[in-house]
């Protein structure tokens, strides 16, 4: 019997992951979901779904909520809370040494080894962390989710033009619900890798204007900037300077290449093709 734990399970990802979970478990085993708001979990997971609470900024409630736990599929927390995500994160690495967690899967950052962007300095924290701490791991290097940019695929299709500052970067866009799928089947293999590259089909901002147009018949009119006329844009639309700083930083990341993922990982872990671009990008739209 093996008892598996996901974080999270309120999200978007943790929800995919715990479904998919429950299909590869076998029938002695036990899946636990983890999540802030319990209350609000409960109302989302199956009835025999066990919910723990499990607060990454409350060093106790972890170590309470990974009791008992083998293995664990950690979702890295959002960036800007109140506590660090790096201490948010040493709660968990720590809790799960104290409770003997055999195998911690994390969801990391593409190329998190030798990333440059800021976005990628929490998770390089964290799989130090996890090396050190003598725990076995699997980092899920998670590329970039195809919702991440839906809504600036929304627009183009509605006319209006695709403002991008990423110039000829490839991306390897791929849906969220993929990602969640092969963090699972992951967490729940035999012999796990210690790291896997996750990303989709690399792909520019132009070759996916390219998909919108196949997608919905629409002509989609490129606007290529620099990062300091996208960044300006993005306030004049009325968002916080902080915030339109932010988005504009992925932008730098796509151009300089760190979004773009050479490996079959995630196919191999999904056990199955990616989910196709024309797909999301119907989806995203609809």
């Amino acid at each position: 019997m093996t008892t598996y734990a996901i974080a999270a399970v309120t999200g978007r990802y943790g929800r995919a992951a715990l479904d998919q979970l429950l299909t590869r478990v076998g029938k002695d085993d036990k899946v636990i979901a983890l999540a802030r708001n319990v209350e609000k979990a409960k109302t989302m997971v199956p009835q025999n779904v066990e919910v723990r609470a499990g607060d990454y900024a409350d060093a106790g409630s972890m170590v309470e909520a990974l009791k008992g736990v083998d293995r664990l599929l950690f979702v890295s927390s959002q960036p800007g809370a109140a506590v660090p995500r790096t201490r948010q994160h040493q709660n968990v690495i720590d809790a799960a040494v104290k409770d003997g967690v055999s195998l911690l899967a994390y969801t990391s950052f593409a190329k998190a080894d030798t990333a440059k962007a800021p976005l990628a300095e929490d998770h390089q924290y964290t799989e130090a962390a996890l090396k050190k701490s003598g725990l076995r791991y699997a980092f899920l290097r998670n590329a970039w989710y195809f919702e991440n940019d839906a809504a600036v695929f929304k627009a183009a299709a509605a006319g209006k033009p695709l403002t991008y500052s990423a110039g000829d970067g490839r991306v390897s866009w791929a849906a969220e619900n993929d990602y969640a799928v092969a963090g699972a089947n992951v967490l729940a293999s035999k012999d796990p890798k210690a790291v896997y590259e996750f990303g989709g089909t690399p792909r520019t901002f132009a070759d996916a204007a390219a998909v919108v147009e196949q997608v919905t018949g629409t002509k989609v009119t490129l606007n290529p900037v620099d990062d300091a006329t996208y960044e300006k844009g993005l306030e004049a639309s009325g968002m916080q300077p902080g915030v339109a700083q932010l988005l504009t930083s992925f932008q730098t990341m796509m151009r300089n290449g760190e979004l773009d993922v050479d490996s079959s990982d995630l196919e191999d872990a999904l056990g199955r093709p990616a989910t196709p671009f024309a797909e999301a990008m119907k989806h995203a739209i609809a």
